[in-house]
């Protein structure tokens, strides 16, 4: 396989030396185009001695071989490792005032960026914008890793190890993540994600233990295959993944509000925020003192307040309804079930009467605790589907490989009738 492997100018081009190893060494052909600045971290030395190929960064070598043009031409896979925060907004642009982004413009093969850089300059709303619009166009920009960065910071806009660029690499070329990367493109997603909190008094709520993580990889995901995302975040201390647009909630009747709006409008909704089920039927304007009025002896009464709880409204079920009663189609609906189990049944018994219940297209079930799915970074889930499909189960994985399957699953759902 001819491959491109672009070199931005980030202290992780140490790494991309690494990935050039990787590929010679299963024996593909790979040029190395880095750019100018890329050279103050690793050199042309490098580059050639790996490669076995001659390096240049401008369009003025070997003219007469129009390079510029021929080598996005002849390509059959661009990787550019590490994209910074510059490349992909030259790339995201159409610039071509050097090699590399010369060959991006002239490619007509898969085209992976594997953005590094800061964390701020990750979140940034101009780089999320820049990687939207490469995605938009067909582009597989891999989420970037969380963990230490230059210096003593830490968070997401690490480059991914060179193991794991190049098995995505292999992936996208063979058309796994390649054929799902455009599955969702012209669709509209709308995905919840974290845990309402139902508030008692200016001080205290009701809540759960959801850290919003699955959620968060489900609309990542739905954005990397190319959808138009709209996150529903409820409560959660994550950062907004790139090119996805998020729609902050606090409460149940709050989610309820932005989801029956958005679900008029979208394709697929993904109910998994965990969304409580009672709220306190009155809240104290005031905080609830932990003494309470003197009982016959004067002193304090030990007793505890009495919080009477009223059920929520049961988003999932009223848009389940309210298509129903359009009568001509709608958004295909996926529910969620976080479950214990308990003495009437097993996690999966529980979960396809919720599916029965709910009248949802495909239900997501996994089994919850404190040390369980909250928080964690793997999850365990299983698919039932309204149709009779056979269920299926995914993981234990990464919650971004569940939500990957997830959306697989989806896929042809979105392609058949909704009654």
């Amino acid at each position: 396989m001819r491959v491109v492997l672009g070199v931005g100018a980030g202290i992780a081009a140490y790494k991309a030396a690494a990935l050039l190893r990787l590929f010679t060494e299963a024996g593909h052909d790979v040029t190395v185009v880095p750019t100018e600045a890329s050279l103050r971290f690793v050199g042309v030395a490098t580059w050639e001695a790996l490669s076995g190929k001659p390096v240049a960064t401008d369009v003025w070598t070997d003219v007469e071989q129009v390079r510029h043009v021929r080598i996005g031409q002849q390509a059959q896979l661009v990787v550019v490792a590490p994209a910074t925060a510059d490349l992909l907004a030259r790339a995201a642009t159409g610039l071509a005032d050097d090699l590399l982004t010369a060959t991006l413009l002239t490619a007509r093969c898969p085209v992976v960026y594997a953005p590094a850089m800061h964390t701020e300059m990750w979140q940034h709303p101009a780089t999320r914008a820049n990687v939207a619009t490469l995605r938009s166009r067909g582009a597989h920009v891999i989420e970037p890793a969380s963990g230490r960065l230059t210096g003593a910071d830490s968070g997401p806009g690490r480059l991914p190890e060179s193991a794991d660029l190049y098995a995505a690499c292999l992936a996208i070329v063979s058309g796994g993540d390649g054929a799902a990367g455009h599955s969702l493109q012209g669709r509209h997603v709308v995905v919840t994600a974290g845990g309402t909190r139902e508030p008692l008094d200016p001080v205290r709520f009701l809540g759960n233990r959801s850290s919003g993580k699955q959620g968060y990889a489900l609309a990542e995901v739905a954005a990397a295959r190319a959808a138009q995302v709209t996150l529903v975040a409820a409560n959660t201390a994550l950062p907004t993944p790139a090119g996805v647009d998020v729609v902050r909630v606090e409460t149940a009747a709050h989610l309820q509000t932005e989801v029956e709006a958005l679900a008029g409008v979208a394709d697929v909704v993904v109910m998994a925020a965990a969304v409580a089920d009672f709220r306190p039927a009155a809240y104290a304007d005031h905080k609830i003192k932990k003494a309470h009025p003197e009982d016959e002896s004067g002193r304090g009464g030990d007793g505890a307040p009495v919080v009477e709880l009223v059920r929520n409204p049961d988003v999932l079920a009223g848009l389940v309804a309210a298509r129903a009663g359009r009568g001509h189609g709608g958004p295909l609906l996926v529910g969620f079930a976080a479950e214990t189990g308990d003495e009437t049944g097993t996690v999966l018994d529980l979960a396809r009467a919720k599916l029965r219940r709910k009248g949802c297209d495909l239900l997501v079930a996994n089994e919850v605790g404190r040390d369980l799915t909250f928080g964690a970074d793997t999850n365990t889930v299983h698919l039932l589907f309204a149709d009779g499909r056979p269920d299926v189960s995914i993981g234990p994985a990464s919650k971004r490989a569940v939500a990957e399957g997830i959306w697989d699953a989806i896929g042809p759902l979105l392609e058949a009738p909704v009654d």
